[in-house]
């Protein structure tokens, strides 16, 4: 099988192209060559994926059996892919977010046929714009899609609320004895998904003749509260947790009047309900699959990885300045 990932050496694609190459699947990745990430076996076409010359060039010649759009973010984006790869893929796979699920939720289960609008996050409005095109083609002109949508998927980030994603802020902060911010009592429920474990339901996508025209999303089963995801942070960087815990409305309200961020779409919009996703969809296409790498342990391989090269470890200061701002705010600097 003939695959091409556009991306596929970040935080959710690397993994997912190692299992492909393990699985003996003919991969190509399309990016503009830049990325310090290298997957050895890998062919690389070098090309700047928003210039349709430039796309045309690179893939003269070609044919997939998947295309695989991993950075695709605006309605332009699809409508470019679609313009490009229209009888020339089996399958495209639009990677999408499970921050498009309705919010606030009227039901704390999620499911693919959840309603998605997201009134506090423009980047989940969008992807949605992008599955509206997506599946309009394939009703209209057969296009074939199958849609993912993945939820605070992690390997080489922080995956935290607020505060890191891929910097090393807060973890660094927690080994220097200094605050950080849990949103709401820390009660709500939340899912990590590690990069390996994503990597396996989706692997069993490709080239899956009965997923095109359907949208799933892979996650691991565990759900944690917050209090016991920053806990588990601070244990894998062997720190002391001093977590405030403070009003998503007050964090975000703040932020804002102090020009520090715009929180809203990342809790609000995303992360300061509760949800518990429901897995029947993708273990019913992909027989076998479940996640196995419990938070504790992924979020350690996490930390080992920024802890082997001093490069990695990135402090924003930017992510500091909100934090420390809204901790002075809240009376706790």
């Amino acid at each position: 099988m003939k695959v091409l990932y556009i991306g596929g050496t970040g935080n959710i694609s690397k993994e997912s192209s190692l299992l492909a190459l393990q699985q003996g699947i003919d991969l190509y990745h399309l990016n503009r060559g830049i990325s310090p990430v290298k997957v050895p076996g890998v062919k690389t076409l070098v090309a700047d994926h928003k210039d349709v010359n430039q796309l045309k060039g690179v893939l003269e010649g070609h044919s997939f059996d998947v295309v695989v759009n991993f950075i695709a973010y605006l309605p332009d984006d699809v409508l470019r892919d679609m313009t490009v790869f229209h009888g020339k893929t089996k399958q495209y796979i639009f990677i999408s977010t499970a921050s498009a699920y309705q919010k606030p939720l009227s039901h704390p289960i999620v499911t693919e046929s959840t309603p998605l609008a997201n009134p506090y996050w423009e980047y989940s409005r969008k992807k949605i714009e992008c599955e509206d095109l997506l599946m309009q083609a394939y009703r209209q002109k057969g296009f074939p899609v199958t849609i993912v949508r993945p939820s605070h998927t992690y390997d080489m980030v922080i995956p935290a609320a607020i505060g890191s994603w891929t910097d090393f802020t807060l973890i660094d902060r927690m080994r220097k004895g200094k605050k950080i911010i849990i949103h709401g009592d820390g009660s709500s429920l939340w899912t990590m998904t590690h990069a390996i474990d994503f990597a396996k339901g989706f692997i069993g996508l490709l080239g899956n003749i009965q997923a095109i025209g359907h949208s799933f999303h892979i996650t691991s089963d565990e759900s944690l509260n917050w209090n016991q995801i920053y806990q588990a942070m601070a244990d894998a960087a062997g720190a002391e947790l001093k977590a405030v815990h403070i009003s998503s409305d007050y964090i975000c309200q703040t932020a804002e009047r102090l020009q520090l961020g715009d929180l809203w779409g990342q809790l609000h919009g995303d992360k300061a309900s509760s949800v518990i996703f429901d897995n029947t969809k993708i273990k019913r296409f992909v027989p076998g699959y479940v996640a196995t790498i419990p938070f504790v342990e992924g979020i350690k391989k996490t930390i080992q990885w920024y802890d082997a090269d001093p490069v990695r470890k990135v402090i924003n200061e930017g992510n500091n300045r909100m934090l420390d701002g809204i901790l002075k705010a809240y009376g706790e600097l």
